[in-house]
């Protein structure tokens, strides 16, 4: 059997891949298939998830051997077989590239074509220009640029040169506040 998968992004509009691959492949085979039709490098961690008719995250396969308390087994792509997992045409998965921002591509299985069979995966419809692999490259990093004034503490009367360098006032910090014995 051969088994016809539609990717789609939900951050690209005009993003289709279609890959057709054989049902006695593997995820890793189709995690090998997804990355080679969007150029993206084979460095990063991902899973696929089984899904239910609302997109809705159940089985979870990783790239590689996950200790998890999860309530489903931990499955491992290079050792689960597509059709053991996948049988109904319609049958969703979502497969996450970007763990980190929890980012996904959703796929949708568009057909089982029976008598017939594939050695390797091949990518049959390319459109679009795929999300970048990961947000991670262009988040810039913000600094607080909150001015520390007398109005930062809520109190017209702080003045905050009466600190000394540890922050404290000419009270100081009395550590006879804090006895062996607490007297509670």
């Amino acid at each position: 059997m051969v088994y016809k998968f539609t990717i789609l992004s939900d951050e690209v509009d005009d993003f289709v891949r279609v890959i057709n691959i054989d049902a006695e492949a593997t995820f890793f085979d189709l995690h090998e298939a997804i990355l080679d039709s969007v150029n993206y490098t084979k460095d990063q961690m991902t899973s696929f998830f089984l899904c239910s008719d609302d997109w809705e995250r159940e089985q979870e396969i990783t790239l590689i051997e996950m200790d998890t308390d999860s309530e489903y087994d931990n499955l491992v792509m290079d050792s689960t077989v597509l059709e053991d997992y996948i049988t109904d045409e319609k049958q969703k998965l979502q497969y996450v590239f970007d763990i980190v921002s929890d980012r996904a591509f959703f796929i949708e299985l568009g057909e089982i074509a029976t008598g017939k069979n594939l050695d390797k995966a091949k990518c049959t419809v390319k459109d679009g220009d795929a999300p970048e692999q990961m947000y991670s490259d262009n988040i810039q990093t913000i600094t607080s640029k909150v001015l520390l004034d007398d109005s930062f503490y809520g109190d017209e009367d702080f003045d905050i040169s009466e600190l000394d360098d540890e922050g404290f006032g000419e009270e100081g910090f009395d550590e006879s506040m804090f006895s062996e014995e607490p007297n509670f």
